[in-house]
């Protein structure tokens, strides 16, 4: 790109600037420029990851801004996280919030943040009111690829994964599911484009999607194509929810006939333990189908998480999946099991997001987030609002309060112990 006269102005002053620095402005200089890999970051308790996106209103189309961006990232900055996971550049929101973050690090060189850059693949029709043709890809993939290339190749400082698609080929997506084949496409793209000296080079790449749909399920997704896709990533990023199996796969949910006495909260709190042993299965049926075909590379939770408020499958009427104590007690606990197996988890998710399930407030999709959209601390957090983690701190001029007044006897009191298997 052809520099302004302003740009040029720029870097004649930061060299300057350079030469009349002293030894100590020497040190933090390169303090400040810290580069780290994927591989460095991957499974490394010090950085810790979570999935974003920064939506405050009930439809897409209202982007937030970088202030609002920016306030996000102190927030979570304060809770240690230090790499995000986005889904598309389709929208403006990505190459904000990589405008944003740049920002943050110019102002504070304390600053750390990475991301896990995500390109959106489905496959012919999706979205429309034509039948998806699952056999043959969208038109709009090569572009957002490109645009994710090059937003890559503009913070290769912050950009440190890419991931095609997002539970693109598992087949319960059934409006937009692809084949393997076109995500082993484009991996094979983006690698090719490493190779050639036109992405980083150690800018790692991979897909991020269900368990099943890495092999850990059923052997319906055991093909020629997976296999070869496996082997081309640089990592395998599954998804693993408990949370949706307490109402499709209960059984490891239901209270059983041996914990019949016991109090209600300790059923909970067993139910728990369970659900996180169900996630540790799936994770583990993800490598043994990798070690099945030769394939050793580092497995890594791309996304899991908890909803705090639902209606329906997973409520009062349905399997008592939901409140935000079952919330904090999952999200403590796989932090707990990743952190000391060397797994990083992208934990789903920072903020709740209103326009995900618009038409219905108190559907499950609006309400995984740690935060409620106005900033509210929720029960999983509110230890680190005592200790002042996020003093001075706002949402949209917000202060991070705890939700429910603070009051545990009132989040106790929606606590529902799961249903009886006896």
């Amino acid at each position: 790109m052809k520099k302004s006269y302003f740009q040029l102005l720029s870097i004649g002053i930061a060299a300057w600037a350079a030469f009349s620095c002293n030894e100590k402005s020497t040190e933090e200089q390169s303090t400040n420029t810290k580069e780290v890999t994927a591989k460095e970051i991957l499974g490394n308790p010090e950085y810790q990851a979570i999935s974003y996106e920064g939506y405050r209103a009930k439809s897409r189309e209202i982007q937030p801004s970088i202030a609002q961006l920016k306030e996000d990232l102190k927030i979570l900055s304060a809770m240690n996280i230090k790499v995000l996971r986005t889904y598309n550049v389709q929208f403006a929101h990505a190459s904000n919030l990589l405008k944003a973050i740049s920002e943050l690090k110019s102002e504070d060189k304390n600053f750390e943040m990475y991301v896990m850059l995500g390109a959106w693949i489905d496959c012919k029709n999706a979205w429309t009111d034509l039948e998806p043709d699952h056999e043959v890809e969208s038109e709009q993939n090569a572009g957002e690829i490109d645009r994710a290339v090059a937003l890559a190749n503009q913070y290769p400082d912050i950009v440190k994964v890419l991931a095609v698609g997002n539970e693109a080929m598992v087949k319960w997506a059934t409006s937009y599911f692809v084949q393997p084949a076109v995500i082993l496409k484009w991996v094979n793209h983006l690698q090719s484009l490493k190779e050639e000296g036109k992405l980083p080079k150690d800018l790692w790449i991979t897909s991020s999607d269900d368990f099943a749909s890495w092999g850990g399920g059923d052997p319906l997704y055991h093909t020629e194509d997976l296999a070869k896709l496996a082997k081309a990533v640089d990592y395998i990023s599954m998804h693993t929810y408990p949370y949706h199996n307490t109402h499709y796969n209960p059984n490891f949910w239901r209270v059983p006939v041996e914990q019949s006495k016991l109090s209600e909260m300790e059923k909970v709190d067993a139910a728990m333990i369970r659900a996180v042993d169900f996630a540790k299965a799936q994770y583990d049926s993800v490598r043994n189908y990798m070690k099945s075909i030769g394939v050793n590379k580092p497995i890594h939770i791309g996304e899991t998480g908890w909803a705090s408020v639902s209606d329906g499958l997973y409520g009062p009427e349905g399997s008592h999946a939901t409140d935000e104590y079952k919330q904090a007690r999952y999200y403590h606990l796989m932090r707990e099991w990743t952190n000391k197996a060397g797994i990083s988890c992208f934990y789903f998710e920072g903020f709740n997001e209103p326009w995900k399930d618009a038409n219905n407030p108190i559907g499950s999709e609006n309400h995984f987030g740690l935060f409620t959209e106005t900033g509210q601390a929720k029960y999983v957090l509110w230890d680190m609002v005592d200790q002042g983690i996020f003093k001075d701190l706002t949402r949209d001029g917000n202060p991070i309060t705890k939700t429910f007044d603070g009051n545990k006897e009132s989040v106790l009191k929606t606590v529902l112990a799961p249903p009886a298997n006896y």
